[in-house]
């Protein structure tokens, strides 16, 4: 089994998928901006923060919206026209998003 592992994740590495999938995700998230902000801070008061969230939660999230499982007015209406390329596109390039948060003295 960990020879398995190792192998699958040489294969990942190697293809480089994880960094076109961030550039992919970045162009793409241009149609996000609007509430999410291209940085994943969201714009508007109903919108949640999504920049750093771990990759399989935001893509678990948009897949719930697509197939109508998880419902936001808004979002189950977008999420409809996302393929699952968008969506690891998406989710690769907002989970790569780093914060530092500072905490109250």
């Amino acid at each position: 089994m960990l020879i398995a592992g190792a192998f699958a994740a040489a294969v990942v590495l190697s293809s480089g998928s994880l960094a076109q999938d961030i550039k992919a995700g970045q162009r793409k998230a241009i149609a996000c901006q609007t509430c999410h902000g291209l940085d994943g801070l969201s714009r508007l008061p109903d919108a949640p923060n999504i920049a750093g969230h771990p990759v399989g939660y935001l893509e678990r999230a948009l897949q719930a919206y697509r197939s109508g499982t998880r419902k936001h007015e808004v979002m189950s209406v977008v999420a409809k026209t996302l393929s699952d390329d968008d969506i690891r596109d998406l989710a690769a390039y907002y989970g790569a998003i780093k914060l530092e948060v500072t905490l109250p003295p």
